[in-house]
C-alpha cells in the first residue's frame, strides 16, 4: 500500500449533503459518513449531526491514493455518494451528496404547463407542440405516469444544459411521441439536423459513439453517449429510418436516455445495484440524484429540473 507523501500537509474535505428538495439536509437527522482514500483503506466512519461535515488531517499521497470515496447514509434514507474526490493540500475538496427518503414523492408544482410558459418556455413548447388540445398528454403523465413524467422532466433538463456547436438538443425537438414516454427514456420526433450536430460534438470528444447500438436499442441506426461526467449521462440515440416531416422540417425518431454510470468500477466503489445487469429499468429518482450530485462535482449549473422528490 503506498505511504503518505512527505513535504506537503495533510488535506482538507468537506461534505456537504442535502435533501430531495435541493436544500441543506436537516441538521437534525443522524448521517453516517464513510470515507475511503484510493488505496482502499477506510479513513473516517462516523454519525454526524450536520448538513455539513469537514474533515481535516486527511493523507496525502501524490498518487492514486488521493482519489477518494465519499459515502452518505441515514435511517429512512438510501445511501448515496461520490467518486472520485481528488483530495490535494493545496486546495479544500467539496463534496456534495444527496440523501433521499425512501418516502420521497414527486412535487410537480412547477411543473404545471402554465408555470413552464413562463420559467421554462422551451420545455413548454414542446411539451405542447403537435395536434390534439395542448396539454392533455402531459396532465396525463402528471396524473396517471409520475415516473414517466420525471423522466422527461429529467432530460429536457440535462439536453438544455449540453451546448452543441448551434443551440442545445432540446431545440431541435418536434413532437413527444406520447405513446412512448417511459420511467427510464421517451422518444419524440427531432429535426434531422441534429445528428450532424451531435456527430460534430463527437468529433471534439464531447461524444462517444455507442458500438452495437441495434442490440440494446432495436430498429436504432447510431447513438452517442455523453462523457461530461462520471454519472447520469445523456445518450441520444437516432432512428433515421423512422422519419416524418413536421412544418416542413425533415425529422428522425430521437431516442434519449440516461445512464446511472460511465464505467463499472464507479458501481463496484459506491455500492449500488447495476441495472444493466439486472435488466431492470433505469429510476428517474435515482437519475436526479445521480445527475444533480453529478453537475456538482462538475462545478456546472447545478442540475434543477422543474420539480422536487420530498
Amino acid at each position: 500500500m503506498a505511504a503518505a507523501a512527505t513535504g506537503l500537509g495533510p488535506c482538507k474535505l468537506t461534505v456537504n449533503v442535502f435533501s430531495g428538495a435541493r436544500t441543506p439536509f436537516p441538521a437534525k437527522k443522524k448521517i453516517l459518513l464513510t470515507v475511503t482514500d484510493g488505496n482502499q483503506k477506510q479513513v473516517h466512519r462516523d454519525f454526524h449531526r450536520a448538513s455539513s461535515i469537514s474533515l481535516q488531517g486527511l493523507p496525502f499521497f501524490d498518487n492514486f491514493g488521493d482519489n477518494y470515496t465519499v459515502l452518505v447514509s441515514a435511517d429512512g434514507y438510501g445511501q448515496a455518494g461520490i467518486t472520485p474526490v481528488k483530495l490535494s493540500p493545496r486546495v479544500e475538496a467539496i463534496a456534495d451528496i444527496m440523501l433521499l427518503s425512501r418516502k420521497a414523492d414527486y412535487q410537480f408544482h412547477d411543473a404545471r404547463l402554465e408555470t413552464l410558459q413562463l420559467t421554462r418556455p422551451e420545455f413548454a413548447r414542446v411539451l405542447t407542440a403537435g395536434g390534439g388540445p395542448a396539454g392533455d398528454p402531459f396532465t396525463e403523465l402528471m396524473e396517471d405516469k409520475p415516473d414517466a413524467l420525471a423522466c422527461l422532466l429529467n432530460l429536457f433538463t440535462a439536453m438544455e444544459q449540453i451546448h452543441l456547436p448551434d443551440r442545445t438538443p432540446l431545440h431541435y425537438l418536434r413532437e413527444i411521441i406520447w405513446d412512448k414516454c417511459g420511467p427510464d427514456r421517451f422518444f419524440a420526433w427531432a429535426d434531422r439536423a441534429l445528428v450532424e450536430q451531435v456527430i460534430r460534438c463527437a468529433e471534439e470528444k464531447k461524444f462517444a459513439p455507442e458500438p452495437g447500438v441495434a442490440l440494446f436499442h432495436p430498429g436504432a441506426t447510431r447513438s452517442y453517449k455523453q462523457v461530461q461526467f462520471g454519472e447520469a449521462n445523456v445518450q441520444l440515440t437516432f432512428h433515421e429510418n423512422d422519419h416524418r416531416t413536421i412544418d416542413g422540417v425533415d425529422c428522425v425518431m430521437l431516442e434519449p436516455d440516461i445512464d446511472y454510470y460511465r464505467d463499472l468500477l464507479s458501481h463496484a466503489l459506491l455500492e449500488v445495484a447495476i441495472n444493466s445487469l439486472t435488466h431492470s429499468l433505469s429510476d428517474p429518482r435515482n437519475v436526479y440524484v445521480l445527475r444533480w450530485m453529478a453537475g456538482r462535482h462538475a462545478g456546472v449549473p447545478n442540475f434543477e429540473p422543474p420539480y422536487t422528490l420530498e
